[in-house]
C-alpha cells in the first residue's frame, strides 16, 4: 500500500473541519431590534368656551290670589275690619332680561302683570236704616311687579336643570272703586244707596320664592316651567266717602304656576353637546419574526 495516501486523506480532512467554522461566519442573521413602546397619543382639546352670558325670557301663568284682610276708618273716629274679602284667580305674564354668570348661578330682572280680577268683600256695623247692617263691597284689582331675582341651578340631568331661586323688588297695586251697598242684616232687602269710594293705587314693597326647573330645547332655548310665591306688603285701599274711609287692605299672597322661554345669547350653556376630543386608533407595535 502507498505510504502516501493514508496522509493524503489526513491532510483533506483536516482542510474540510477548517473550512466549516469560515461558512457558518459567512451565513446572514438578521439584526436583532428590540421591540419599543409606541410613542404617547397626542389629543387635541378645544379651548373651553366661556360658560353662561345674557338671555332673555318671556312667561305666562295662572295666579292664586289671597286677600289678608283690609279694614277702613269710621266717624268718631274709630276703626272698622272687612269680615270677609276674597280675590278671583287671574293671568299673569312677564318678560325679563338676565345674564347666566356660572353653570349654577344666574340673575334677572322680570317685570309682570297680574291681570285684573275681581274684589268680593263685606263688613258689618251701622248704617242708615239700621243698627246692625251688613255691606257688600265689590272692586277690581290689578298689578304690576318689578323683581331683581337670583337663581341656582342645582345641576343638569338628561337636559332637565332644578332650580330654587329668590326675588325683591315693588308691586304697583291699583285698585278700582269700591262700590259699598249696607243692607240691614234682619231684613236684607233694606238696604242704604250704594256709596262708590274711588280706588287708590301705590307701590308696596314686594318678595318672591321661586322653584321650577328648565328642559333644554336646543343648546340657547331653553323651556322654563316653575311656582312662584311673592308677598306684597299692605297699603291703601279706598279713598273716603260717605263719612267712612279712607280703607287699607294688609297685603297679599299671590301664589303662581308659570311656564315660559329662555334664550340666552352667547357663551356655553348646560346644553350644549359635550365635546369629545379627537383620539386616533392606537397603533399596534410592530412584530418581528
Amino acid at each position: 500500500m502507498n505510504a502516501k495516501l493514508p496522509i493524503a486523506f489526513f491532510g483533506a480532512a483536516l482542510l474540510a473541519s477548517a473550512s466549516i467554522p469560515a461558512m457558518a461566519a459567512d451565513m446572514y442573521e438578521p439584526p436583532v431590534v428590540e421591540a419599543q413602546p409606541p410613542a404617547p397619543i397626542s389629543v387635541y382639546e378645544e379651548p373651553a368656551s366661556d360658560f353662561g352670558g345674557w338671555y332673555i325670557r318671556g312667561d305666562v301663568g295662572y295666579a292664586a290670589t289671597d286677600f289678608r284682610g283690609g279694614y277702613y276708618m269710621t266717624p268718631g273716629p274709630g276703626m272698622n275690619s272687612f269680615q270677609s274679602g276674597s280675590l278671583k284667580s287671574s293671568w299673569t305674564g312677564g318678560v325679563g332680561v338676565g345674564y347666566q354668570v356660572t353653570r349654577y348661578l344666574r340673575t334677572d330682572l322680570t317685570l309682570d302683570h297680574l291681570g285684573k280680577t275681581d274684589f268680593r268683600g263685606s263688613t258689618r256695623g251701622a248704617c242708615g236704616v239700621a243698627l246692625d247692617c251688613i255691606s257688600n263691597d265689590v272692586a277690581t284689582f290689578s298689578a304690576w311687579s318689578l323683581l331683581a331675582n337670583a337663581y341656582v341651578d342645582l345641576g343638569t340631568w338628561h337636559g332637565i336643570t332644578p332650580y330654587v331661586g329668590a326675588g325683591i323688588g315693588g308691586t304697583r297695586v291699583k285698585w278700582g272703586d269700591l262700590t259699598n251697598t249696607a243692607c240691614d242684616a234682619a231684613n236684607p232687602a233694606n238696604c242704604d244707596p250704594s256709596v262708590v269710594h274711588g280706588g287708590m293705587a301705590k307701590w308696596r314693597f314686594t318678595y318672591a320664592l321661586m322653584a321650577g326647573a328648565s328642559y333644554c330645547l336646543t343648546d340657547k332655548l331653553k323651556l322654563d316651567a316653575g311656582y312662584r310665591y311673592r308677598r306684597v306688603e299692605g297699603g291703601a285701599m279706598f279713598d273716603l266717602a260717605a263719612g267712612n274711609g279712607p280703607g287699607f287692605d294688609r297685603g297679599f299672597n299671590i301664589h303662581e304656576g308659570r311656564a315660559g322661554l329662555r334664550y340666552q345669547f352667547g357663551g356655553a350653556t348646560e346644553c350644549a353637546p359635550e365635546q369629545v376630543a379627537y383620539q386616533p386608533e392606537p397603533i399596534e407595535p410592530p412584530v418581528y419574526k
